[in-house]
């Protein structure tokens, strides 16, 4: 509950508002802790006198809030607590902690010292790991792509191949030249196109003309007119649909058709940019 009201007056902005509310909730934790202690008194002796209850509880409060802190702050440098239910627990932790120092016997206190390192190491080691740049297999595996649709095809003379993005039904990669207009390949499932099409799988024309013609060795041209002009050339095998996107109406598709014929798996050197991209953790 302190964390959730705490955050709540951290978006007011007043300080006013912050500090009283810090204020109050740090006075009814120190209480209800207080009121807790009447139950620890069988185990902690500092807790067996009123006044001692009231620094038990201080104790118990300061060191396990400071303990939640230094925990939440050490994750935070990796990107933060985004697994919400893990802060709960790793607090509660921390307060447990810190209440177990308080019992008597070299042995309670040395077992309670073992947990705290154990909890630190175990909380240090996960910021570490999250902190560290993933692996394709990570970022693939975490993003949900199927690896049969990473596929390109070797660049045509003088143009430069790049990596766009990938996902669970599509792959994306552009092919750059300067002076001429980039070629767009992407790579999807079949269905992923929702376009209403004919019986030769052309897309339905609505409010442009469409041009649907047959390439050879499998290929479709798709001609686009009208504001935005482009082609697309596009090629259906083994249940992927590979789609080479050009601007504009020239009639060299030379280059597209290059790419379209040479397609492979790409290699984990070519997918590398994925890994500059967003990966849920």
């Amino acid at each position: 509950m302190q964390y959730e009201v705490v955050l709540l007056a951290l978006f007011t902005s007043r300080m006013l508002v912050i500090v009283t509310v810090c204020a109050v909730v740090v006075a009814l934790a120190i209480g209800l802790l207080a009121a807790f202690a009447v139950a620890a008194a069988p185990f902690a002796p500092l807790a067996r006198r009123t006044r001692g209850r009231w620094v038990w509880a201080a104790g118990v409060y300061g060191f396990g809030t400071a303990a939640t802190i230094g925990a939440v702050a050490l994750q935070m440098k990796s990107g933060g607590i985004d697994r919400s239910g893990l802060l709960f627990p790793l607090g509660g932790a921390c307060y447990a902690l810190a209440a177990a120092f308080f019992l008597p016997g070299a042995r309670m206190r040395l077992a309670t010292f073992g947990a705290t390192v154990a909890l630190a190491a175990g909380v240090g080691y996960d910021a570490w790991a999250s902190a560290q740049p993933p692996t394709l297999g990570t970022w693939l595996t975490a993003n949900h792509v199927d690896r049969a649709l990473l596929r390109v095809g070797d660049p045509p003379r003088g143009y430069t191949l790049r990596i766009n993005g990938a996902g669970e039904h599509t792959f994306g990669a552009q092919y750059e030249r300067p002076g001429t207009p980039d070629l767009n390949l992407s790579v999807e499932h079949q269905g992923q196109d929702t376009r209403r099409t004919d019986a030769r799988g052309c897309p339905v024309p609505i409010g442009e003309a469409i041009e649907c013609t047959d390439d050879g060795d499998g290929r479709q041209l798709i001609a686009h007119k009208g504001t935005y002009e482009h082609q697309e050339l596009r090629l259906r095998q083994g249940g992927l649909i590979s789609t080479v996107t050009v601007d504009g109406r020239t009639t060299d598709l030379s280059a597209a058709r290059h790419i379209l014929s040479t397609l492979r798996p790409a290699t984990d050197a070519e997918l590398g940019p994925l890994l500059d991209l967003p990966m849920p953790r």
